[in-house]
């Protein structure tokens, strides 16, 4: 029924063809464009909504049955700067043109904690060039999440990769004043899968040029002797 329903949701496109530098046409506006990748059901795209009525907002996941339940409240709240794309992530530079997004939010995805699903995490290098495809030169890149480990992973990522950090927040709810941004909770967050009873946040930015596909090694090399 929800596969069903989808189809006739205004707000939800799903593999869409020729959409590629048209999303201005799509919102009726020339508002920043702000992605949420893995968007589950899309917690953050419709409460950033609510909150930047002067940005337009797509959760980007493959799992119909979840982009639903975000869709259908944007709709039931009438967030016309709110929608959905259904594809796979690693097919993001297929749907937006070079410079057309200006932030992306990755909030509670799969960390991949297996060493071997490494380049699988969507924050590995791997990632971090499909968005430079898309992103805005400096644009924002905001990892929200709840493993020690990929955070620690980004944080090495950032490092050898010479990405721009602009916020760590270790402990994020440790903090006396936290932005109405971070205080979104998705449906993971509240689960606490890790069990790591703290949340951990990155903000940061791409260079003008990442190092070519041999640093990939290294990093693969220093998560090996890491152990």
């Amino acid at each position: 029924m929800r596969f069903a329903e989808l189809e006739t949701f205004e707000n939800v496109l799903q593999f869409p063809k020729n959409v590629k530098g048209k999303w201005s046409a799509f919102f009726k506006n020339e508002n920043p464009i702000v992605l949420e990748l893995a968007c589950g059901k899309g917690e953050y795209a419709v409460g950033l909504g609510f909150l930047h009525h002067q940005k337009n907002f797509i959760g980007i996941d493959i799992k119909g049955n979840r982009i639903w339940v975000g869709a259908k409240k944007a709709l039931e709240n009438k967030l016309d700067n709110v929608a959905f794309l259904r594809t796979q992530i690693d097919q993001v530079t297929e749907y937006f043109s070079t410079g057309e997004v200006s932030e992306i939010w990755i909030t509670f995805p799969d960390p991949q904690l297996r060493k071997s699903k490494a380049k699988k995490r969507l924050t590995h290098p791997k990632f971090l060039r499909l968005y430079q495809q898309l992103l805005k030169p400096r644009g924002y890149i905001h990892l929200k999440t709840d493993s020690p480990d990929l955070y620690n992973f980004t944080k090495v990522v950032i490092e050898m990769y010479n990405c721009v950090l602009h916020k760590d927040q270790e402990n994020l709810y440790s903090h006396d004043t936290i932005s109405e941004e971070l205080k979104i909770k998705t449906h993971y967050e509240s689960l606490d899968i890790a069990q790591s009873k703290r949340i951990h946040y990155l903000c940061f930015s791409l260079p003008n040029e990442l190092p070519a596909k041999e640093a990939d090694q290294r990093l693969k090399q220093v998560l090996n002797d890491e152990g």
